[in-house]
């Protein structure tokens, strides 16, 4: 990196042939006394000692960069759009319709554990819906902004972030559809709802985690932007979203299919939302394990890949 190879000049004997440096800080811009023959201070960026995959302080720094770029992704998602945000409510409801019109062809029982299958299969295609756009929006993201990473410095990690908070926005508003469905439907909310918000944090982290995998592959080899789409079709089939695990998978075969991290959230968001059924904390164990897997060694890459973005892009 460029920051390296300065420091690495300045601080050189030869380079610096005696001149009186600064005390070295242990972080952040470092001034030093003018060379021989300058008039003007160097200013030396230094990385911070030892190695980290999340720095929670820096990314707070940044915090209004964040906000914007989010903010921006939704702008230009819904611009010069007839409907503009009600497309976030048009994809779950015309996927839960579809799939209600073909078990009620084939004879199939449109009821999950007493709860309506449009209201259970509409509620987990709104959490299914959080995660696939984010990971799509963010598997792109350091493509997309590769004009602004040659630029100026900021933590990379805040691109693939920002999708994510815009997709927020979709959720919330489809969100408003699903207590519509459920008053239709005479399905009261428990004291289980309580939980929601803890099921859709996991939906984000998720997604953020399997983001970070594919949008630093994605800006190395554009390959992978075929195989996000790809990858989010297949996982929804073998997701229970249009099902139920219980009406699918055999028991001896649960706990290995809750490693699929979305199975644990979407069952888990089920049960908050309705508070029917339950869920066995060694599944939801299984699905958080596979989470923390794929973050920290998603972390550990995209810090890797990180180092010689600018080249890559």
């Amino acid at each position: 990196m460029t920051n390296v190879e300065v420091t690495t000049r300045i601080e050189s004997p030869s380079f610096a042939d005696g001149a009186d440096l600064a005390p070295r800080s242990p972080s952040g811009p470092e001034t030093l006394a003018s060379p021989p023959g300058s008039e003007l201070p160097w200013t030396v960026i230094r990385p911070q000692p030892g190695s980290r995959l999340l720095d929670l302080v820096e990314l707070w720094r940044y915090r209004d960069l964040l906000w914007m770029l989010a903010l921006r992704d939704i702008k230009v998602r819904y611009k010069q759009t007839l409907i503009g945000a009600a497309w976030a409510v048009i994809q779950p409801l015309g996927t839960m319709s579809i799939f209600y019109v073909l078990f009620r062809l084939m004879g199939a029982k449109a009821v999950s554990e007493g709860v309506p299958y449009a209201v259970s299969a509409y509620g987990a295609l709104l959490i299914w819906q959080l995660f696939s756009t984010s990971l799509s929006q963010s598997s792109n993201s350091l493509v997309d902004q590769q004009a602004l990473i040659k630029k100026v410095y900021f933590p990379r990690l805040i691109f693939p972030l920002a999708p994510i908070l815009a997709a927020l926005v979709d959720f919330a508003v489809a969100l408003v559809l699903l207590f519509v469905l459920t008053a239709w439907y005479g399905v009261g909310l428990h004291a289980t709802a309580a939980a929601l918000p803890l099921f859709v944090l996991m939906a984000v982290v998720t997604a953020l985690a399997v983001g970070l995998w594919f949008s630093a592959l994605s800006a190395m080899y554009r390959d992978f932007r075929y195989v996000v789409p790809f990858l989010a079709q297949l996982w929804l089939y073998v997701t229970p979203v249009l099902y139920e695990t219980a009406s699918v998978i055999p028991e001896r075969w649960r706990l290995w299919y809750f490693f699929n991290p979305m199975a644990g959230i979407i069952e888990g968001f089920r049960w908050a939302l309705f508070g029917v059924g339950s869920l066995p904390i060694a599944h939801l164990a299984a699905s958080m394990a596979a989470v923390a897997v794929i973050l920290t060694t998603g972390l550990a890459y995209f810090r890797h890949v990180e180092e010689t973005l600018a080249d890559w892009v």
